[in-house]
């Protein structure tokens, strides 16, 4: 009891920025959920559409978090100003985490119609995939690019550490514009509907202009080009993996439109997971740059330090997340799975997928570091995918195991 006392008055201010930043995650993640369980309709109409949903979720707090975990390094090293000014530095970030957004939509519409494929699911055509995520990316980049950018400075102006702030919030952001933002493109879409050569005119176009665009970017500066080598295939990848979590979320779709308040939760648990990992990334990362943390094969010090962390934010936020999918699917008269069920489903799904992370997130950061790669560019977006991955694959596993154990 005296070591937990002594360790919580060591590190009870990141503990409470982190918890801050959570519980405003949490926010943002629940009108995500509560979105995604009246989306019904959009999910049964438009076939495949689960499959792209996880995938486009994290793509905005890989890009955005990666930016934001960019910018927390320069603000900590001085490479950029704390007076809100645009700088070389940051324009080139502004310019790459925008083309990225742009290349990554086109791959993710790509993926999710190869997923539906593969696994048999009823889907529909490619270039309704690709101009849904590519539009989506465009309305959420215009939002998210500001947002990201105050968010950065306003906390490292009031003596915030932005490594316990900025990614959570960035993705509570990202959540909750990402799916409004696809509705939105499934309206466009339709209106682009009246001709199949309009449709194929609008995705010539698309791609014309995000490959002058990454061409461009390429070639603009040495820290676009090197964020551009070090981030696409690491983006790549996590596309890949967001499709997976939608194909699990898809062959899981009964059971969750059946069970609207575990529709609720994915957006919450997927979206608190990459979060609170988003935390652990962004930390290990300045302490990497900084030298807190040394790249050594078994985690000590102040690594083991930030994991004691993350087990005291889960075993606060978990519990939580449970009772707000449940309080809300009460409040709109929608089906519940109980309190007795959903608070154990939220918090053993936690605590199982965080011991897995922890270590995943580790070893991302000090080999990425080892090998002269830029952890800003590499650690966020592949943990959170594998997060949102793996996170669909435990949350699901457990609530049928508990489910089946409690009927």
């Amino acid at each position: 009891m005296q070591a937990f006392s002594s360790f919580y008055a060591e590190h009870n201010s990141v503990i409470k920025e982190g918890l801050i930043a959570l519980l405003i995650c949490a926010v943002g993640d629940l009108i995500a959920g509560i979105i995604l369980g009246k989306m019904t309709f959009f999910l049964e109409t438009f076939p495949g559409l689960l499959v792209v949903i996880p995938g486009a979720i994290g793509m905005r707090g890989n890009i955005f978090g990666s930016f934001a975990s960019r910018l927390s390094t320069s603000l900590h090293i001085g490479l950029i100003s704390p007076e809100f000014e645009f700088s070389e530095d940051l324009n080139n970030n502004i310019f790459a985490s925008f083309v990225l957004t742009l290349v990554l939509s086109i791959f993710l519409g790509i993926v999710a119609k190869i997923f539906c494929i593969l696994l048999h699911y009823p889907s529909m055509e490619l270039i309704d995939f690709i101009l849904i995520c590519t539009i989506a990316g465009i309305i959420s980049n215009l939002i998210m690019l500001p947002i990201t950018m105050f968010v950065s400075f306003k906390s490292y102006e009031h003596g915030w550490d932005p490594d316990n702030i900025t990614s959570p919030i960035i993705a509570a952001f990202g959540d909750l514009f990402t799916l409004p933002a696809i509705i939105v493109s499934i309206f466009i879409l339709n209106a682009l509907d009246v001709s199949i050569i309009v449709k194929d005119i609008v995705l010539v176009i698309i791609l014309i202009s995000v490959l002058v665009s990454f061409i461009h970017c390429y070639r603009m500066s040495d820290e676009t080009k090197t964020i551009l080598k070090q981030s696409t295939p690491v983006l790549l990848l996590c596309s890949f993996l967001g499709g997976s979590a939608g194909g699990i979320l898809n062959s899981s779709v009964e059971t969750l439109l059946t069970n609207p308040s575990l529709l609720t939760l994915v957006p919450l648990f997927s979206g608190e997971c990459g979060s609170l990992i988003s935390i652990l990334g962004a930390r290990l990362s300045s302490g990497l740059h900084s030298g807190l943390v040394e790249p050594l094969s078994r985690p000590s010090g102040e690594a083991l330090h930030n994991f004691g962390i993350c087990y005291m934010l889960t075993i606060v936020m978990f519990p939580l997340i449970g009772i707000l999918a449940e309080s809300s699917s009460l409040m709109f008269g929608t089906i519940g799975v109980g309190f007795d069920k959903i608070i154990p489903i939220s918090t053993l799904s936690g605590l199982i997928l965080v011991t897995i992370m922890v270590f995943l997130v580790y070893y991302v950061s000090t080999v990425s570091y080892n090998h002269n790669l830029d952890p800003d560019n590499i650690v966020i977006p592949i943990s959170t995918s594998i997060t949102d991955s793996i996170s669909s694959l435990i949350l699901i596993s457990v609530s049928l195991i508990i489910l089946g154990m409690l009927i």
